[in-house]
């Protein structure tokens, strides 16, 4: 089964008990109520005490009748006062909301119902007496009609979670937090078991006696193993050793592992839809086992599973452990040594992509650590590779592609929908941001934050962890590109302000929880790319942001929103390091797609929406304005004069990086948002998410 990748989240906020309010006299009386057609619904604040009757509490402030079909007894009669914990909140400057003091009063209400069948609420009268008695005892009180429902203010975090739109509710399941605890439960237990099979299985390790030199410690890792759709898969127990023990020259050398680019991904996916071939999925068990050390390395007996025979015994290990520096690297040789022994090569320009082409078979394999994707032209050579793969390696084949790296892919008849909606669920529930109300942008455009606003944060390891989650949400949600990166240049020293801004792209990821990276299927497939840049930045140190978005069709494929490393002197020079940043994604995507045999119908194009940055690029003029970026400009020139690239202007209406520059209004947003192939699921897949 497929390992998320993502960080799983925190505990949830146990409700706190009943608010306890000042005494109340109730005098509350009812006939028997033989199943009326209405129910009372609580309001603001709930009775503390329980009344003699089994109806739900009735809220002195302000009682609400509704029509309903049948009479529902509450199943709480005391619901709970809104959760709060200031200790693991990322906002904590602000405070929960609370109920205020009520003063002692004396409140009567009774309610009629009548005794025949037809329950009609004209006949309902209810009656209340608040401090002072009524003028009649028959006098009624007709019950208030609200127009509509408030919502809780956002700024108050204790409000109870909303239910969102869930197939699959966060579970409540915890983690054990230590080997004995683990041990008391079967399923933990087991998992440990599962784990320890599969070590003696591939001979990770062998019983030593201890040498003079210091063996490295391990530990016990425990997660709960996801679907796509977030029910619980599995329980993994994992043993890791603590690498960081290990010392240069002594127990490793070389860790370099290369890593397949998100650009890469897209691209395959991409070509599969195009060409309309099979996308299949693979996920290899316990892929760092499978590599072997040449580095003599000893570890500790694992907690739990000490040898009773020879319990002072360390392990010599010969194949990489997780946690190990040198696992990746390891696992990487190995599996490219059986991928080349069997006909494929690898790619120049992705080291992580390996290409079989052989008389009129093609086939791609992509590999990002132990997950896999696989496709190609020949779907019986497919099957013949994963015999292959299986019998070399402890392999699963999970058959059609449908949950990647923690992103949900959901096949549709023109094309793939790329979700990340479980994710943005245990990212607001972490953070108790679920019951927050919406926005429609990532960020203010009327007032972005800037490096000197607010007070500086007590604890900044919150916020960098909030941003770490959100960069890697990225992967599918290019709309967030330019929030995240503006507010990653705080890490250092954020403020308060800068939590206010993190707090709004999660309250906006809220509103769009069910958006998502749509890749549409594409029948020609020209390379083009838009390049923008902020000339001075939000006024703050004067650096540019650079923006730019390439499309393979009609396919976002690849995006980046980062700060120049130089102040510009001139738009023109702003926009001009720009276009020289998209040249070289280009060039390099160029590479890549003719390696797996793509050939361009088109020369590739880079749409820029400064004339002058544009006539630099294709005319052989060069002042002094531009003598220092001279790199940057024979560069470009270069690719112009050859014939690999043509740098057009285009209108800023038509911008596309735009929203990878700077803050937008809603209108412009949602306009370049769509254009980014950034949409609403649900509307696409027709009801295959359901709301």
């Amino acid at each position: 089964m497929h390992e998320t990748k993502y960080p799983q989240p925190g505990k949830q906020f146990q409700p706190s008990p009943p608010l306890s309010l000042p005494s109340l006299n109730s005098n509350i009386s009812t006939p028997p109520i033989p199943s009326p057609q209405f129910s009372v619904v609580p309001s603001l604040s709930p009775l503390s005490q329980p009344t003699a009757f089994s109806s739900p509490p009735i809220s002195p402030l302000h009682p609400i009748i509704q029509n309903s079909t049948s009479y529902t007894s509450a199943t709480n009669n005391n619901p709970p006062t809104p959760p709060h914990n200031s200790n693991s909140h990322l906002f904590s400057n602000h405070q929960p909301n609370s109920t205020p003091p009520m003063q002692n009063t004396s409140t009567s209400v009774t309610i009629h119902t009548p005794n025949n069948s037809t329950h009609a609420t004209d006949n309902t009268s209810l009656q209340m007496t608040a401090t002072s008695p009524p003028s009649s005892s028959n006098s009624q009180i007709t019950p208030p009609r609200p127009t509509r429902i408030r919502a809780q203010n956002p700024k108050y975090f204790g409000s109870p979670f909303v239910n969102l739109t869930t197939r699959h509710p966060v579970s409540t399941t915890l983690e054990p937090a230590s080997v004995k605890e683990a041990l008391r439960d079967p399923r933990w237990q087991s998992a440990m078991e599962e784990e320890m099979a599969a070590l003696r299985r591939n001979q990770t390790w062998t019983l030593v006696p201890r040498t003079s030199q210091t063996p490295i410690t391990c530990k016990w890792l425990f997660r709960i193993k996801r679907h796509a759709d977030g029910s619980v898969a599995r329980f993994k127990a994992r043993l890791v050793a603590r690498g960081f023990l290990q010392q240069p020259g002594r127990d490793y050398a070389e860790t370099f592992s290369p890593v397949t680019k998100p650009a890469t991904i897209r691209i395959i996916l991409s070509l599969a839809l195009s060409r309309q071939w099979p996308l299949r999925q693979l996920d290899v068990n316990n892929a760092f086992l499978h590599g072997s050390l040449s580095e003599e390395v000893y570890m500790v007996q694992p907690a739990g599973f000490v040898d009773s025979a020879h319990p002072k015994h360390v392990c010599r290990l010969h194949k990489a452990l997780y946690g190990l520096k040198q696992a990746p690297r390891a696992w990487y040789l190995e599996l490219s040594r059986f991928l080349i022994s069997t006909g494929f090569r690898k790619s120049r320009a992705d080291a992580s992509l390996f290409i079989y082409a052989h008389h009129d078979v093609l086939l791609y394999f992509l590999v990002y650590v132990d997950d896999i994707i696989l496709t190609g032209n020949n779907l019986q050579a497919i099957n013949k590779f994963v015999s292959q793969l299986t019998h070399r390696f402890s392999v699963k084949d999970l058959g059609a592609l449908h949950h990647f790296l923690g992103v949900e892919t959901i096949t549709h008849p023109d094309g793939i929908f790329l979700s990340q909606r479980q994710y943005i669920l245990h990212i607001l529930d972490e953070y108790k941001l679920d019951g927050a109300k919406e926005v429609a942008t990532p960020m203010s455009s009327s007032s972005p934050p800037l490096l000197t606003d607010g007070q500086h944060a007590a604890d900044a390891s919150n916020y960098r962890k909030a941003l770490g989650l959100l960069q890697y949400l990225a992967f599918t949600r290019p709309d967030i590109s330019f929030a995240v990166n503006r507010l990653s240049q705080f890490m250092h020293a954020p403020t308060n302000m800068h939590f206010q801004g993190v707090k709004r792209i999660l309250r906006y990821l809220k509103g769009t929880i069910n958006y998502g990276l749509f890749i549409k299927r594409c029948a020609s497939l020209p390379l083009t790319a838009f390049s923008d840049s902020d000339w001075g930045g939000i006024n703050d140190g004067g650096k540019s942001t650079t923006g730019y978005a390439l499309y393979l069709g009609s396919n976002i494929i690849s995006w980046k929103s980062a700060k120049q490393k130089t102040v510009a002197r001139s738009s023109t020079e702003a926009e001009f390091r720009a276009v020289a940043n998209a040249s070289a994604e280009v060039l390099w995507i160029r590479n890549l797609l003719s390696e797996i045999g793509i050939r361009l119908p088109t020369t590739p194009r880079i749409f820029c929406d400064n004339q002058g940055a544009t006539h630099v690029c294709v005319n052989p003029v060069f002042h002094s304005r531009m003598k220092h970026v001279a790199l940057d400009f024979f560069f470009v020139r270069d690719l112009v004069e050859n014939g690999q690239l043509m740098v057009q202007h285009v209108s800023n209406k038509f911008q596309i990086a735009d929203i990878l520059t700077k803050p937008l209004g809603k209108s412009l947003f949602e306009h370049f948002r769509s254009k980014m192939g950034v949409s609403d699921g649900t509307s696409i897949l027709r009801g295959r998410i359901k709301a």
